[in-house]
């Protein structure tokens, strides 16, 4: 269909070329550049004069050369069957308006109004239709990433649209960004020495007015030796009663940890008991809990941590007093036919002390 049209507007223009008594047509009026969203409706106006006797088109044209021209209307007619697309003629202005319903994506582009005054002589004026589209993240932007300590990392992150979307980079919570700051501009966030504390989930968010915008999360890993920390090094308690000692340790990968004393790797039996708690991120608690403690128990205890980046180990001493720490003496059965001890008993016995030591140090 598109031949046969060209063909007939060639052999018009062989006519139309013989006839020298007419004015040179002129594009009097053609519609600036339009800016619409997706599923908006545009119109395209193209005023001409003393064109009466010529082929006035409108044409779709690629700057960028990588498709071919498309022909959409000729005259008052459409030359494209497609139902969004519509064409009006007023005689008495000559007008020729494109009406483009439900626009799409693939609508942007530049339109151009052509008078063709002989085969190869025409004029021409062109308006650009741009459709607004709301952001989405290439699918090359950084996912997630794994890194060591100390390493340089690189988080990309490329956003189509149109107009151009703006990218910015935030953390979780709003946490401070290795850049400094709670937010950073740019396409490339770059972290020259990762540390620990710089692990967590970033947000890379792209913006430009149309829609909500875009977000990728990105997960970024940080692998460290372990980190210990002892909340109490340390612990006092009374024989036959029980004593947990404490350790906190903060690694990745996940480590091995064991409890030693005097060189020697201690397990769960009737003398201890030994406990692991996953707790949020790459943080693990372990408690050992010394039971009925005898005279060879007191002592240091190593907590120690080992991970394919290093290792770390911490103390706790035990040691003996005359009094029963509560907790975890608080309302335990003593053994060795010893009577049970609650807290209020253990007040009363505490009082009873403090006011004989009292007594004595007023004689003196």
């Amino acid at each position: 269909m598109y031949h046969r049209s060209f063909f007939a507007i060639v052999f018009l223009l062989n006519v139309f070329a013989t006839c020298n008594c007419q004015r040179t047509p002129t594009i009097s009026k053609i519609t600036q550049v339009q800016i619409k969203d997706i599923g908006d409706t545009v119109e395209l106006e193209c005023s001409v004069q003393y064109a009466q006797s010529y082929p006035v088109l409108w044409m779709k044209v690629d700057h960028n050369r990588r498709t071919e021209p498309v022909p959409i209307s000729s005259g008052s007619g459409l030359i494209i069957l497609e139902g969004r697309f519509s064409l009006r003629y007023d005689p008495a202005s000559s007008t020729y308006t494109l009406q483009i319903k439900d626009i799409q994506e693939t609508d942007s582009g530049f339109y151009q109004c052509q008078v063709f005054i002989a085969l190869q002589n025409k004029i021409s004026a062109e308006v650009e239709l741009q459709v607004r589209r709301p952001p989405i993240i290439s699918d090359n932007s950084t996912r997630s990433v794994v890194v060591t300590e100390g390493q340089s990392v690189s988080l990309d992150c490329y956003a189509g649209g149109h107009p151009e979307p703006r990218v910015s980079w935030k953390r979780e919570n709003n946490a401070i960004l290795p850049t400094g700051g709670s937010i950073y501009r740019g396409n490339i966030l770059k972290i020259p020495k990762i540390k620990k504390e710089d692990r967590g989930t970033y947000y890379c968010v792209a913006e430009n007015g149309v829609g909500k915008g875009a977000r990728r999360n990105i997960a970024v890993v940080v692998e460290f030796a372990p980190v210990i920390t002892v909340p109490r090094p340390r612990l006092g308690q009374a024989l036959q009663y029980d004593m947990d000692l404490e350790c906190h340790i903060e690694a990745y990968p996940q480590p091995a940890i064991v409890w030693l004393k005097d060189d020697v790797q201690l397990s769960t039996s009737q003398h201890q008991s030994i406990s692991f708690f996953g707790s949020v991120d790459e943080y693990t608690d372990t408690t050992i809990r010394i039971i009925t403690i005898e005279k060879r128990q007191y002592g240091k205890y190593i907590c120690k941590a080992v991970n394919k980046l290093g290792s770390a180990e911490a103390g706790v001493e035990l040691f003996e007093t005359i009094i029963p720490v509560c907790p975890p003496a608080c309302s335990q059965a003593v053994y060795g036919g010893a009577s049970q001890i609650t807290s209020s008993t253990a007040l009363i016995i505490i009082t009873i002390i403090m006011f004989l030591y009292r007594g004595v140090c007023s004689k003196h």
